[in-house]
């Protein structure tokens, strides 16, 4: 079964899909949180079904300024709203009767996989984590595949786009995927599920605010794996990913301690573990087997 759910977080209302196994409960659940620009119909809800068949209740939502979610400016990555959505989010899940509120885990995927971890080893009330081709962002590492002048470049570019903004200017956008050209997350792979009827939604849009590029490049998500402990997590991984680099899913699976699992697949392609067989069920049957361990 399947419900829409609306909830607050800091004056702002967001949208999400409550799933319920058919049996009884009350029933472990999981909040998921998922790709960069994502919505809740695509890759999150693909996997909250999943895992609902499996057994879980699962909470798929827009975050703030996506989707059907309020909040402003649109198509804006608000990194520490995110982690505020994600603590809203469990806080309905242990309001339903549904739900055994002391069995509850947090699913990112790709981006929300970082978020997912930070929020998990920050909230006690989660009790495992799981990552599926996640992106644990840091400014270190970022820095490092920049050098520290150009990222020193990269932040004084988007500073004079918020400086203008700050001055009254408009919102600047630049598009989420293109096949040619400026985007926030450019070539062909990306454009792939989000450009073409593959991941088509109706709460989608192909544009994102400049300065979420900023958020992203100065998010320290990977520090969750320093502080999860002594909460079990899962690492599932595609061995070549152009997108999350399998070497930082590699040293946040490092970074934890134990109870852990790391779990690659044989995928080739990022956009191969959103909705590509076998790799979707290998990742929700590694996951299924862990939390089922853990939850």
């Amino acid at each position: 079964m399947t419900e829409r759910v609306e909830f607050d977080v800091d004056g702002v209302r967001l949208v999400g899909d409550l799933r319920l196994p058919p049996s009884a409960g009350p029933h472990p659940a999981l909040v998921l949180t998922g790709p960069f620009t994502g919505t809740r119909d695509q890759v999150t809800g693909l996997y909250a079904a999943r895992l609902a068949e499996a057994g879980y209740a699962t909470l798929a939502f827009d975050h703030r300024n996506w989707g059907e979610s309020g909040g402003a400016p649109r198509g804006h990555e608000d990194a520490q709203g995110k982690l505020h959505d994600l603590r809203a989010a469990v806080s309905l899940l242990r309001s339903r009767p549904e739900v055994d509120g002391a069995r509850i885990g947090a699913v990112g995927i790709c981006l929300g996989a970082g978020y997912a971890l930070r929020f998990a080893a920050f909230d006690p009330r989660v009790k495992v984590f799981a990552g599926i081709a996640g992106a644990y962002n840091n400014p270190y590492g970022m820095r490092a595949g920049m050098s520290p002048s150009g990222y020193q470049d990269a932040l004084a570019s988007f500073t004079e786009v918020l400086e203008r903004q700050d001055r009254g200017g408009g919102i600047a956008y630049l598009p989420a995927v293109a096949a040619e050209g400026e985007a926030a997350m450019p070539g062909d792979e990306p454009f792939a599920y989000y450009g073409t009827e593959r991941g088509a939604s109706a709460h989608w849009r192909n544009q994102v605010t400049r300065a979420s590029i900023r958020e992203l490049i100065t998010l320290d998500n990977m520090t969750g794996a320093d502080f999860l402990s002594p909460k079990p997590a899962l690492i599932v991984h595609g061995v070549v990913d152009r997108f999350c680099s399998p070497e930082g899913a590699e040293e946040a699976y490092k970074r934890m301690d134990d109870p852990k699992r790391l779990v690659w697949l044989d995928a080739r392609l990022h956009i191969d573990l959103y909705d590509t067989e076998p790799h979707v069920t290998q990742a929700v049957e590694a996951a299924v087997a862990f939390l089922g361990e853990h939850l």
